[in-house]
């Protein structure tokens, strides 16, 4: 069969891609770096022309909130448009990636999300990018026909990771880490899933996907002191060091931001920015239950997943590790 991937040159979209090709589907590839653009409705209906369904990868990601407003018009106009495209050219089917922090972010550390969580509306609305992310994916779901005339599904990932992460838009933490630049691991908690199980979890909704529904994708719920453990002992580094860090949510970004700028007056700086850093304060736990019995999907070994991780950006010579008497210092 015939389908359309936006965002197809993207660290997502491109497994997605991979992945239709392995079952010996045809994909048009749909992106920026091609002469795409899901603003654009009429260049997505002559793309989605013929296709009998559409994956949408496409995106931004950025922590800074000077981006908030493309973000909006990347993630929220763009999926509006993107969809309005594919319904004009007859496609029946569109699932949309969205992500999990839309839903699984929150202060507890023993809570771990599902689809029927309530939206932490007031902390998804201290990011920019999780709050484009939570209207697309909204605006997305009323776009379904009763009549089934129009179905769209979304997907909800956690943090991707695995090997193929061109943009850097998801292993950048695990890049700070192998440069030594994380001198200790902040108190929250982390979720990730491999990135090409992320896209095995996007054709199956394609397949087994209920209308009108969100799917949660996570391998694993971990705390940012084992998260970072675990890719130094991968990596054969020294691990962050363990300094206990009180949680203090709603001060750490301004704590930071104090701190940077103090820094860059005498020519440094964090190695972390300041939203990073208050996002780092939360538990991002995600539960994968529902996808696992309705779609069939299944995830590889997390541990698989941080040692590819970990050898893509070695080989790719995107990590560029400190003298280890400054790491020390």
């Amino acid at each position: 069969m015939k389908y359309l991937v936006t965002g197809s040159t993207g660290f997502l979209g491109s497994h997605v891609a991979a992945a239709l090709r392995a079952r010996g589907h045809e994909v048009v590839a749909f992106s920026r770096s091609e002469g795409g653009d899901v603003l654009d409705r009429e260049a997505v209906a002559r793309a989605a022309r013929g296709c009998v369904g559409a994956f949408h990868c496409a995106g931004m990601v950025s922590r800074d909130e000077r981006d908030a407003e493309a973000l909006y018009r990347v993630h929220v106009e763009g999926t509006k448009t993107m969809l309005a495209g594919c319904k004009d050219s007859g496609v029946k089917r569109v699932v949309v990636a969205s992500s999990s922090g839309t839903i699984a972010i929150g202060e507890d550390p023993d809570h771990v999300a599902t689809e029927t969580d309530e939206t932490p509306i007031g902390i998804i609305a201290r990011f920019p990018y999780y709050r484009a992310k939570l209207f697309a994916e909204r605006a997305a779901l009323a776009m379904n026909e009763r009549d089934g005339s129009f179905e769209v599904v979304c997907v909800n990932p956690s943090l991707l990771l695995g090997p193929g992460d061109a943009r850097g838009s998801s292993t950048e933490d695990v890049r700070l880490v192998l440069e030594r630049r994380v001198p200790a691991a902040p108190p929250g908690g982390a979720s990730f899933v491999d990135a090409r199980d992320a896209a095995e979890g996007m054709v199956l909704a394609m397949e087994r996907g209920k209308p009108g529904e969100r799917y949660l994708l996570s391998a694993c719920n971990i705390t940012l002191r084992e998260f970072t453990a675990r890719i130094a002992r991968i990596a054969g580094i020294s691990a962050p060091a363990a300094i206990p860090m009180p949680r203090v949510p709603h001060l750490a970004r301004a704590g930071a931001s104090f701190v940077d700028r103090a820094l860059r007056r005498v020519g440094a700086k964090l190695p972390v920015d300041p939203v990073s850093f208050e996002m780092a304060q939360y538990f991002w736990y995600a539960s994968s239950e529902r996808a696992e019995r309705e779609l069939g999907w299944t995830h590889r070994d997390p541990n698989e997943t941080l040692a590819d991780t970990v050898r893509d950006l070695r080989e790719r010579g995107v990590v560029w590790p400190e003298p280890e008497h400054e790491a020390r210092a």
